[in-house]
């Protein structure tokens, strides 16, 4: 059984495949021009994918099509390419054009998981006895699609990240930003340096008081609560055992990619018909 339905795979590994760099089949290298068939990028993918979604360790993803070592191998790789990055950005695309970004309005919120190999994104979590955990910050817009990612130590303060949080926003989403924008926050950023900032970018903020006990939907700040739910739903992302950063990162938008991928099939389900539409409310 697949790990997700072709309908969110297929859609990521054209766009994924759409930034890998040509390779030939055999090693061009090789003393003798007799060395073993390269494994398709498209088999590595999809057990990549399994590990994403299952949070399994690589020799247990690994199979007669693919070894652990070549698994390993070209994480590395296409990490170091920034090449999740690639796609989650065309996907924010891809849902633009036919639905629309809604950011007129931005939630932004941190979430704690576990690292427990530590690495260069790990820190001692305030949350579960100081063990190695991994911090991502999130910023969505009003319907809750992903926009961008900074990931750190659990035991980074939210407040510092969102700068930075909304530099990848910028960085991931094409096009120019609307003329009146206004940030949700939960009390956690409830700080001079937070609203020193957005007025600084000129941006409207509704921030909750700390002290003050209010609805998580107050402000619409939900979203992004719903949002780290979704990629909870990834085993990658709920106990990261990778400690190279940029392979943290690589998980971290491939996830966020396929948030996007199947908000977009959610959304375009009610306004669009198409001949191979999804006919289940929900994908599974």
């Amino acid at each position: 059984m697949p790990a997700l339905p072709s309908s969110l795979l297929d859609p990521v590994w054209v766009e994924f495949a759409a930034h890998l760099p040509a390779r030939p089949e055999f090693d061009p290298g090789h003393p003798v021009g007799c060395h073993r068939r390269r494994i398709p990028d498209r088999v590595v993918f999809e057990h990549l994918v399994e590990a994403l979604v299952h949070g399994s360790g690589y020799e247990r993803i690994a199979t007669e099509r693919c070894s652990d070592s070549t698994i390993r191998r070209r994480l590395r790789l296409w990490a170091d390419a920034g090449i999740a990055h690639l796609v989650h950005a065309a996907t924010l695309t891809a849902f633009d054009q036919p639905i629309g970004l809604q950011v007129e309005h931005i939630t932004a919120d941190g979430c704690i998981t576990k690292a427990p190999c530590g690495g260069g994104k790990a820190g001692p979590s305030p949350v579960d006895r100081r063990k190695g955990g991994l911090k991502r910050s999130v910023a969505t817009d009003a319907c809750g699609v992903p926009l961008g990612i900074v990931s750190a130590g659990a035991n980074r303060h939210d407040s510092p990240l969102l700068a930075p949080t909304l530099a990848a926003a910028t960085a991931q989403v094409s096009g120019p930003w609307p003329e009146h924008m206004t940030v949700h926050l939960d009390a956690g950023y409830d700080s001079s340096v937070t609203r020193n900032l957005l007025e600084s970018i000129a941006v409207d903020h509704d921030i909750a008081t700390k002290g003050e006990a209010t609805s998580i939907q107050t402000g619409g700040r939900w979203v992004v609560e719903r949002t780290h739910s979704w990629m909870n739903g990834h085993g990658k992302l709920r106990r990261c055992t990778d400690p190279n950063p940029k392979i943290v990162d690589f998980w971290l938008h491939l996830a966020a990619a396929l948030v996007t991928i199947r908000a977009l099939i959610r959304e375009a389900r009610t306004r669009y018909r198409w001949d191979t539409h999804p006919t289940s409310r929900r994908l599974r």
